[in-house]
């Protein structure tokens, strides 16, 4: 069977019924499925304290603030206070210098920049802050024991 040849017109005007019919279907599943998810949802208000309770945890990393957090290393204890008096003790300049390179992560020659003294210097006060801090550490921390 052939079929009669049709026109532009026709065929546009068979287009145009699939593409609103394909619309319509769609329309009808989006709406099928919404509804289908307002009956799985809860507000909140409508959920049970234990209900409520599920939906989230705390981190437990500072749950014992009176414990000190340390470490271990070289068989010595060190604890964030002692840590910081030890850079606390430091000559201004000198913490300076440790602060920016290692916590700041600035270079040398930047902090040469900002200071406005040599790059050298930097680098001195850098690593004899090193030696000052290996000192009051040493003296300061207590030996690490099970």
């Amino acid at each position: 069977m052939n079929e009669p040849i049709r026109t532009q017109w026709q065929i546009r005007c068979a287009f145009n019924g699939f593409c609103k019919q394909a619309l319509k279907r769609e329309a009808m599943n989006a709406s099928r499925d919404i509804k289908r998810q307002q009956l799985r949802e809860v507000t909140f208000s409508d959920l049970s304290p234990q209900e409520e309770n599920q939906l989230f945890v705390y981190d437990q990393y500072f749950v014992d603030d009176e414990a000190e957090q340390s470490f271990v290393v070289g068989g010595k204890e060190i604890t964030a206070k002692l840590l910081a008096e030890a850079l606390h003790s430091l000559p201004e300049e000198k913490r300076e210098a440790v602060l920016l390179y290692y916590f700041f992560d600035m270079s040398e020659t930047e902090i040469a920049k900002l200071c406005n003294i040599p790059r050298t210097t930097v680098r001195y006060r850098r690593e004899s802050s090193f030696e000052l801090l290996k000192r009051y550490l040493e003296e300061r921390a207590y030996d690490y024991t099970d």
